[in-house]
């Protein structure tokens, strides 16, 4: 008998290979909620949001067209979700964003890809998601942000 009375019946084995689990990563990378972020006059439609990433990225070609500041060098590799290590050219500190009309100030990981790459040129990883304090309602598809007593709630398209 289980804890809860019923008894189990079935012999079944779950297979956790790494083909299934590789699946299942790329399953939710492409169900990922993008949203728009403004820099200085110039706004930026598919930002992809990623509580995987433990750095927020842009790359290298947006930063070159937004005409960001020079990185300085990244001392750390980052791991990315196919399980590459890719060196970062470097990083910015201090960038100011908009969503949805907050100001928020983050540092940027810069990547040099190409955008077939991954599919996006700006990810806001961990960091971002926490100083913006995301409370996410998947079943509406909207995501509420805040700041110094700012609260805002975004729809997310997927």
């Amino acid at each position: 008998m289980c804890r809860y009375g019923s008894q189990a019946t079935t012999n079944k084995q779950v297979d956790y290979s790494i083909p299934e689990v590789r699946t299942i990563v790329v399953a939710i990378h492409n169900d990922m909620a993008i949203i728009q972020v403004q820099i200085g006059k110039n706004t930026i439609e598919d930002v992809l949001l990623d509580g995987h990433y433990g750095v927020n990225i842009i790359t290298k070609q947006l930063r070159l067209r937004l005409r960001l500041p020079k990185p300085k060098p990244a001392p750390y590799n980052l791991r990315m979700a196919n399980q590459i290590t890719k060196k970062p050219m470097g990083f910015i500190r201090d960038l100011k964003i908009y969503v949805h009309g907050i100001l928020y100030i983050i540092t940027f990981t810069i990547l040099q890809n190409n955008l077939a790459d991954f599919n996006y040129s700006m990810l806001l990883g961990r960091p971002w998601l926490r100083d913006a304090k995301v409370a996410p309602d998947w079943g509406n598809n909207t995501i509420t942000i805040q700041r110094n007593g700012t609260v805002k709630t975004i729809t997310v398209t997927k």
